[in-house]
């Protein structure tokens, strides 16, 4: 598995993956960058590379949408829920409910809140975007200031683009 490092405004992301696709990106723990795995290779090539890259542009306010080689671990329910995250569209958010009967399964929320924590491939599968049912903001893996700040980057972005059309 190759990785590399990106340092972002939400902290320094480690994005790891092999020739084929990315497999993990993970946020800061405590302010420090997640150390790889022991047998993991320092490599910015691939689709290491092409990740950091369209990250970049992400938080740049350049891209709305990813167009990465992806391959997650994970149950195929799990799978099922972060197909269903990546339908949401940028700069909006929905509850654990509705996601939950967006992917067929109307009375596991807890489970799709499950599985939306497990996500290994936060911001590019945008586990963020999920809300509580009353609007506010709840569980997230990187903590609910990224949360949030990743949630108003896409807001302000949203916004700067609709006064320029």
């Amino acid at each position: 598995m190759n990785y590399a490092y990106l340092e972002s405004p939400i902290g320094s992301l480690l994005i790891a993956g092999d020739a084929e696709a990315i497999r993990q990106i993970s946020f800061p723990k405590n302010g420090k960058a997640v150390k790889p795995e022991s047998g993991w290779t320092e490599s910015a090539r691939g689709p290491v590379a092409e990740a950091i890259r369209q990250l970049r542009e992400y938080f740049a306010g350049r891209r709305t949408e990813f167009d990465l080689p992806l391959e997650p671990e994970g149950t195929p329910f799990q799978k099922s829920v972060w197909r269903g995250l990546q339908q949401i569209p940028y700069g909006v958010t929905i509850s654990y409910g509705e996601l939950a009967r967006w992917v067929g399964n109307p009375k596991a929320s807890r489970a799709v809140g499950a599985a939306n924590g497990k996500n290994p491939l936060p911001i590019v599968i945008p586990c963020h975007r999920v809300i509580g049912a009353n609007g506010t903001l709840t569980g997230f893996g990187g903590g609910l200031p990224i949360k949030q700040a990743l949630l108003d980057l896409e807001a302000k972005a949203a916004t700067k683009w609709a006064s320029a059309s």
